[in-house]
């Protein structure tokens, strides 16, 4: 009893009026945010018919999920999410790879022609994919790998932003830790995996998740590179949700959620890595 008596339960605190205007900003923030996918929702579980009424109107007058099934009966929905899937996870490996690699070489390796080779690759960040899609596409077609999975994956492999943010980092690493392995006896290649790997975790967890959601949402690249159904992307397939009628509204919000899915997920579930690697990309004010 005694021990009891000495627990205390200290009275919350009034809130403060800054603590107030925040939280209402915030609410109304992710009000603005989550309200397009709300709508989505609602959307995907109405019929075709009232979907397109107007005025349109936020809660379906009959719930069906017709346009749910109708996208997994009559699309390819499964063979388009297993196309993404593959591509994403394989523009992600590589560019962790090459990003890693290729910043850790600049940030601690002399050579000739260093400063010239970092500019060159800087100077990718001034240039718009966009502009290069052309001389991507025929570089592509001379090779043959137009309609297949490298055509897809390799010209995304380009990460110029990639290897600055992990080159930075690579600077603000001090250099006593390697130079105490080389001391020790490892070699570059050991240091790097044993000693400059496991410090760069987050950053690489954060480059990861990007590049992830940037290939993953990539909509103009697997277009021009493939005509093959069998081949589409998410982005690219959801875009084929129509019939003589025009679009189907219904199934394309359904596909929209689903191609959203694991975006969303992989926020969640990864959020704090998100976040840890941003604040380690600035690291010494870098």
């Amino acid at each position: 009893m005694s021990t009891a008596a000495q627990i205390r339960v200290k009275p919350r605190r009034p809130w403060t009026p800054s603590q107030i205007v925040l939280t209402l900003l915030g609410v109304a923030v992710s009000v603005v945010f989550l309200a397009p996918l709300v709508w989505a929702l609602f959307t995907s579980l109405k019929s075709e018919t009232e979907a397109v009424e107007v005025p349109p109107h936020w809660l379906p007058k009959e719930w069906t999920a017709q346009a749910w099934s109708a996208i997994f009966e009559t699309g390819n929905i499964t063979n388009w999410f297993v196309n993404s899937l593959v591509v994403s996870v394989c523009v992600t490996t590589v560019v962790l790879t090459v990003s890693a690699l290729a910043g850790y070489g600049f940030a601690r390796t002399e050579f000739r022609g260093k400063n010239v080779l970092l500019g060159v690759v800087m100077a990718g960040l001034m240039i718009s994919p966009a502009v290069l899609g052309v001389p991507l596409f025929t570089t592509v077609q001379q090779m043959g790998m137009v309609d297949t999975y490298w055509g897809m994956i390799l010209p995304q492999c380009a990460p110029a932003a990639m290897v600055y943010i992990l080159y930075k980092f690579f600077q603000g690493i001090p250099r006593e830790l390697e130079e105490a392995a080389f001391i020790d006896g490892a070699g570059r290649w050991r240091v790097f995996f044993t000693i400059v790997v496991p410090l760069a975790r987050p950053s690489l967890a954060a480059v990861g998740i990007f590049t992830f959601i940037a290939s993953w949402n990539n909509f103009l690249w697997p277009y021009m590179v493939t005509n093959n159904p069998d081949l589409m992307t998410m982005p690219n397939g959801i875009a084929t949700v129509m019939n003589s009628y025009g679009i189907q509204w219904a199934q394309l919000m359904a596909g929209g959620l689903m191609a959203g899915l694991p975006l969303i997920i992989v926020f969640v579930f990864f959020q704090r890595q998100i976040v840890a690697g941003v604040a380690h990309t600035g690291l010494a004010g870098q």
